[in-house]
């Protein structure tokens, strides 16, 4: 400041203190203003343009987190910094009020540059599979949350004329309030780094949690939440530990095998199950899927009778098929000879333990799609049929009786 009084004595122009200092902040708010307007007016401008028109990814990612704007910004912090050094004389009032401001500009766009960097790079591994399968945003937010901490940190000393240290040392004391307050966060960083270590999820996943009423798709795995549209166009937000802490249903695995399970059940009236006569016997070999298994089982029975003179003056002696163990191999043959189902996964059809509902035949089996409008549809042909074709067998569902039966019942007896 000194030389800029020298300066103008030697123009004969006489300057006082003050008059000198309001020169110098007006030629660093001048030369800032220039400054501001050749970064934000003519690179910036023509770095977006050539973003905007670019091929390249990247450019388009970087151009929409405005990185380049803020680190322009930071950089301008430190022009008017080193400005004031230079043109102000060190320890009076006003340098250090510009130097203090200055470097808290720097301060905090350089924060700012930071969480822009971060969002480039996740925005950016998104477009990877590798990298989708990583919970990235709760990682990169817990790094936000230290990295706020520690400029804010800074920021306060800065104000204050103290060493961060001494700061860090009074936190010391305040330790257990601020567990309490950033126990989620904390909570929320540690599950994000064990939901990527064990690839326990990711986004997109079908996840399953009755707790918390979440059964859709995960939209999202932040640093204290995770949301999930359900299938009712619901959102879900679970907390992030939870699904450490919690046991959930993770699907993904159904749909990357490619076949998804049905486990469905159907009733047999018990009082409907008889051995099979030889009318019977006869009329299911014209089924084209039984005609194998019927001639095979029936010279197997045949000879087993023979070999152990069994007669056929009781249903006691001997061996004979029952309508429901056929009706079981006709299941069972019909889903090997189903297009929709899969050949290379479980497929049964099984009996359950008898109770007051009947006799509980299951099919299990895969189909080979999980997209779950086909799902269900192969799932309802298949029942369908088998509720149209018992009856070939002899054969009831069980069937609790409706007011229709009772109506019937009563009307009977008024007959």
């Amino acid at each position: 400041m000194k030389d800029l009084v020298s300066l103008f004595s030697k123009f004969g122009i006489v300057i006082d203190q003050t008059t000198s200092i309001f020169v110098v902040l007006c030629i660093i708010f001048v030369f800032s203003l220039i400054v501001h307007f050749i970064l934000h007016k003519v690179v910036l401008r023509t770095f977006e343009k050539r973003a905007n028109s670019s091929q390249h990814l990247w450019l388009q990612i970087i151009t929409e987190n405005k990185l380049f704007h803020r680190v322009a910004l930071a950089l301008q912090g430190i022009i008017v910094n080193v400005q004031a050094v230079l043109w102000l004389q060190k320890g009076t009032d006003v340098s250090t009020i510009l130097i203090i401001c200055a470097q808290l500009w720097i301060m905090l766009y350089s924060l700012l540059s930071l969480f822009s960097l971060l969002d480039v790079i996740y925005n950016f591994s998104q477009k990877f599979t590798v990298a989708s399968n990583i919970p990235l945003k709760g990682i990169f937010q817990g790094v936000k949350l230290i990295s706020s901490i520690i400029i804010g940190i800074m920021m306060i000393s800065r104000v204050i004329g103290q060493s961060p240290a001494i700061l860090i040392s009074g936190l010391g004391a305040m330790a257990a309030v601020l567990m309490l307050v950033f126990k989620d966060p904390i909570l929320g960083l540690v599950a994000g780094i064990q939901l990527s270590a064990n690839r326990m999820l990711k986004l997109g996943d079908w996840l399953e949690m009755p707790k918390f009423g979440a059964d859709g798709a995960v939209t999202d795995i932040g640093l204290t939440t995770v949301k999930v549209r359900n299938w009712d166009n619901t959102i879900t937000t679970i907390p992030t530990y939870a699904l450490v802490s919690d046991a959930f249903k993770n699907w993904s695995g159904m749909s990357q095998s490619g076949g998804r399970r049905i486990k469905r059940s159907i009733n047999i009236d018990t009082t409907s199950i008889h051995f099979l006569s030889e009318d019977e016997i006869q009329r299911l070999t014209h089924a084209r899927l039984l005609k194998p298994y019927i001639d095979s089982r029936s010279k197997e029975i045949e000879d087993y009778n023979r070999t152990h003179n069994s007669d056929g003056t009781s249903v006691l002696n001997g061996r004979r098929m029952t309508n429901v163990g056929t009706f079981r191999v006709y299941l069972t043959e019909y889903l090997q000879n189903h297009p929709r189902i899969r050949k290379d996964m479980t497929l049964m059809v099984r009996q359950l333990a008898p109770g007051a509902e009947g006799l509980p035949i299951e099919i299990y089996a895969f189909t080979n799609t999980v997209a779950w409008l086909e799902y269900e549809a192969i799932q309802a042909d298949i029942f369908e049929h088998i509720f149209a074709v018992v009856d070939e067998f002899g054969l009831r569902i069980h069937q609790a009786p409706t007011g229709n039966d009772i109506r019937s019942i009563v009307l009977q007896k008024a007959l």
